[in-house]
């Protein structure tokens, strides 16, 4: 019974160990925000849950004009960079991503896709899903998250 109630904290990587005889201690949960992130911004840009790092769905929003970019291409960079910014804030690279969970207006951009997500890694991909959605914040054709894990 007590296995059945600490699992989905486990499967989550909130809790550190489980013994027979006794309850775990929670990991701490940290945030990683980029520099200049908003205040008052009401998520995180990614959050340290053990050597778990999840990371928020990210749009391809260019800084400069704080809109969507008309080429799509642009915005798979745009999006891919992001992600990579906030990893080497964890002091991660895209290679220790484990999980990526990519949301697209339109699948039949999975191939485009793709060919740029690629380029990004250099070792085993990561497993991922990319699935067609509605309508994306700010008109985006992408949003994408994922999970990461510290190797030791």
């Amino acid at each position: 019974m007590l296995l059945r109630s600490i699992l989905p904290a486990l499967a989550l990587g909130l809790v550190s160990c489980v013994s027979s005889t006794k309850l775990v201690v929670p990991m701490k949960r940290t945030a990683v925000n980029l520099p200049g992130t908003s205040l008052s911004a009401v998520y995180s840009n990614a959050v340290w849950a053990g050597s778990t790092l999840y990371l928020s769905g990210k749009l391809g929003i260019d800084p400069e004009t704080g809109q969507i970019p008309s080429d799509v291409g642009q915005e798979i960079r745009l999006i891919l960079d992001g992600l990579q910014e906030v990893l080497a804030e964890a002091e991660l690279t895209m290679d220790d991503l484990v999980s990526v969970t990519v949301f697209c207006t339109d699948p039949a951009l999975y191939d485009q896709f793709n060919s740029i997500y690629a380029e990004y890694f250099t070792g085993t991909f990561p497993a991922r899903a990319f699935i067609g959605s509605g309508p994306l914040l700010r008109g985006a054709h992408f949003e994408v998250k994922g999970i990461a894990v510290r190797q030791s």
